[in-house]
């Protein structure tokens, strides 16, 4: 037997794993957020080599394009299938194999001859890298429960928010010295560096005992139960809806910034990183100031309320009802509804994620996989009126915004949990 404090399982031998995890700290958090900073990095660090790959493998951009959109997809539909094998085999397996995967999914992108081979290679480079998003989303769930897990998903915003900005900066000083492979070459690295960090210094954080012994069958009803469950189902939509408008502010500022408000491609990367920052800037507030001094559901139904507020000021002001604007009222305006993004995101998770203990794998799933969804159908409506007009990007996130709050408060009806604490 193994002696008390300890626990041994065929997977890795730990210390009190949960506790061992915890006394990491840094490390822990730090491996955490690699992994789920690696699926931005394998999208935007590759997006300024978009016209190089359509040159060099003589392809359509709108086939190139599908490069794009075949990583998102993977990465959707990949947490349906890691989420519930992590409940049922572990947390370090499935996630090893993954990022093993990710690797040689990558490596072959790189010696890619044909956009057809790319394409291909990219759905399953993004269907092996969505291991890193569930699983990190699910050993924060077995390591933290209430604010504790609240702070420790706000200090993984700091993290993984850093990748979208300097990602697209690494592509391109990556291009200066070599082509576009080279973007993929460097992903690979980063690959195998992150996997053998997690084999070296992540433990299992999900014993034996709490594990799922059931197969597919087992995993879809253990889904359909949490589907069941309207305050997680309201949690899940609420995050994966504020999602979906930060998604159309990133297909359509681009186009926007540059081409309707006349600004250079410096300043736009200098408006986005600005964006960035502020959200990370208000995950960190959340994480170290509001967190266990306010409750989770009245900090995010304050960001869920501001990101509606500016977003019904973004569509007064792009369909010109105050005249004809420049772009720093605009830009003011997407500031304000990005930020609001760093209590909406940490606090939807956390509080979904409390309400699953056990089924963290395939609550993580479902969450990751709805935000990825309903933001991949917001995307295109940005640009449904042709390029004269920022107002469908503006009405997309309005329309996000008042169905998010609107999830928060018909289906999570946090007032009566309120009332109830009080009692």
């Amino acid at each position: 037997m193994p002696e008390s404090g300890r626990t041994s399982t065929k997977d890795h031998i730990v210390e009190g794993p949960v506790v061992a995890a915890r006394r990491a700290g840094l490390l822990v958090t730090l491996v955490l957020g690699g992994l789920t900073a690696l699926p931005p990095l394998s999208m935007d660090m590759y997006l300024p080599a978009l016209p190089e790959v359509t040159e060099s493998l003589r392809s359509p951009a709108a086939t190139v394009q599908l490069t794009l959109t075949a990583c998102l997809a993977g990465m959707a539909l990949g947490q349906l299938v890691v989420g519930p094998m992590s409940d049922k085999w572990g947390r370090r397996r499935p996630l090893l194999i993954g990022m093993i995967v990710y690797v040689a999914a990558t490596a072959v992108c790189a010696l890619a001859p044909s956009a057809e081979l790319l394409i291909a290679f990219r759905l399953l480079q993004g269907l092996a890298g969505a291991a890193g998003i569930v699983i990190a989303r699910a050993v924060v769930r077995d390591l933290y429960d209430g604010v504790d897990m609240a702070r420790f998903f706000s200090t993984l915003m700091l993290i993984s928010g850093v990748a979208p900005i300097i990602a697209p900066l690494i592509g391109g000083q990556i291009l200066r010295i070599t082509d576009w492979r080279g973007v993929f070459h460097v992903l690979t690295v980063i690959g195998v560096l992150l996997t053998v960090v997690v084999w070296k210094f992540l433990a299992e954080t999900l014993p034996p005992e709490r594990r799922h012994a059931g197969g597919v069958g087992e995993a879809l009803r253990t889904m359909r139960g949490l589907l069941a469950d309207r305050v997680f189902t309201g949690y899940m939509l609420a995050g994966g809806l504020a999602f979906a408008a930060l998604f159309a502010y990133i297909s359509a500022s681009p186009f926007v910034v540059q081409e309707i408000y006349g600004a250079s491609p410096q300043t736009f990367s200098l408006l986005f990183g600005l964006n960035s920052i502020g959200l990370v800037a208000v995950g960190q507030i959340n994480g170290k100031l509001l967190v266990g001094r306010v409750s989770l559901d009245k900090a995010l139904g304050f960001g869920l309320s501001v990101i509606l507020l500016a977003s019904v000021a973004l569509v007064l002001m792009t369909s010109g009802l105050f005249g004809k604007l420049g772009l720093v009222p605009i830009a003011a305006g997407l500031f304000v509804l990005m930020s609001a993004m760093g209590l909406a995101m940490p606090n939807t998770n956390a509080q979904a994620l409390m309400r699953t203990p056990h089924a963290a794998g395939s609550a993580s799933a479902l969450l990751g996989t709805s935000s990825f969804l309903i933001g991949a159908i917001a995307s295109p409506l940005v640009g449904i009126a042709g390029e004269a007009t920022a107002v469908p990007m503006a009405v997309v996130q309005l329309v996000c915004a008042i169905a998010a709050l609107g999830c928060f408060l018909a289906l999570c009806r946090p007032w009566r949990k309120a009332q109830a604490q009080e009692a």
